[in-house]
């Protein structure tokens, strides 16, 4: 069997800077939302506390992950630590799913006993709220195509900020009609933002933890790309997965008969393979087609 792999970027650039400063100021804005939330008897703002404090322990998973993602792999853990990246993107799309249910029970328990609602502290706090999660939001733009768990941080943060304006409008509504049942609809609807940006991040989450072919990858498009190269005349046992949010591995058995092709062969495969389609960790198996010595992953429903 021959092994390449082409020129890795393990993850996207180090956002070490970018997580600490997202957590700092998203913590403090907690704080002062739970704070206001509960003075001003405003659910859409203790909502709002609620989303930015799971924000908050998504963005110090990520970070967390991003860490072990980065440490070399040992006798044990062969391929490092990669996948806790993924771990970390599925267990912050799981939270947030069961942070909402929590949040919009409590907001249909209000239709029921609405209270008085300050709207002009609710308007002050979530306007800190947009300012907040937008600045934060920024620091994660530039990594957001390359990496689940960045993609993640970004779209929470910036659906956060879209969420306080709809709380500012909530609570100009209050202001000028007095109607304190805006507040639970407001949550509502902040809870079907929040599912909605949620709900793909978990199923991408779910189908790389089962080895799917990561999103944006057509899985054709490799084959044939393979099946097309000088002297190859069958190939079988493809594999495509992520071994992370943000690198992809190949594994194959090409049937070239007649002479092995030669390292040159595999380096040029493995490089193409990384330009073409990013995958990152190709293992290439070389075998002549034999009939004498058939391999016995041939079979395309065997794996």
């Amino acid at each position: 069997m021959s092994h390449s792999h082409g020129s890795h970027d393990h993850g996207t650039a180090n956002y070490n800077r970018a997580f600490i400063i997202g957590i700092t100021l998203n913590l403090a804005l907690v704080v002062f939302q739970a704070i206001s939330g509960v003075l001003a008897h405003s659910l859409a703002l203790l909502t709002d506390a609620g989303h930015n404090l799971s924000d908050v322990l998504g963005l110090l998973l990520a970070w967390g992950a991003n860490l072990l993602a980065s440490r070399p792999p040992t006798q044990r853990f062969t391929y490092g630590l990669r996948r806790t990246s993924i771990l970390a993107a599925l267990a912050n799309a799981i939270f947030l799913l069961v942070a909402v249910g929590a949040i919009a029970w409590e907001a249909l328990q209000r239709f029921h006993e609405p209270a008085q609602v300050s709207g002009g502290v609710v308007i002050g706090v979530a306007i800190v709220g947009i300012l907040v999660n937008t600045g934060t939001a920024l620091l994660f733009l530039s990594g957001r195509k390359q990496d689940l768990n960045i993609r993640g941080a970004f779209l929470h943060l910036a659906s956060d900020a879209i969420v306080s304006l709809g709380v500012v409008l909530a609570g100009i509504v209050i202001v000028v009609t007095g109607w304190n049942w805006i507040d639970p609809v407001v949550s509502l609807v902040i809870s079907g933002v929040i599912i909605f940006g949620t709900w793909e991040l978990l199923l991408d989450s779910v189908k790389l933890a089962l080895d799917a072919v990561p999103e944006g990858l057509e899985p054709l498009a490799v084959r044939t790309y393979l099946t097309e190269l000088p002297g190859v005349t069958q190939i079988h046992d493809l594999h495509i997965w992520g071994m992370s949010t943000s690198e992809t591995a190949l594994t194959v058995h090409l049937v070239i008969p007649g002479n092995h092709p030669g390292d040159d062969f595999l380096c040029r495969v493995s490089k193409e393979l990384h330009d073409q389609f990013g995958i990152e960790h190709a293992t290439i198996q070389v075998e002549q087609g034999d009939p004498n010595h058939p391999c016995g992953l041939e079979a395309e429903d065997k794996v």
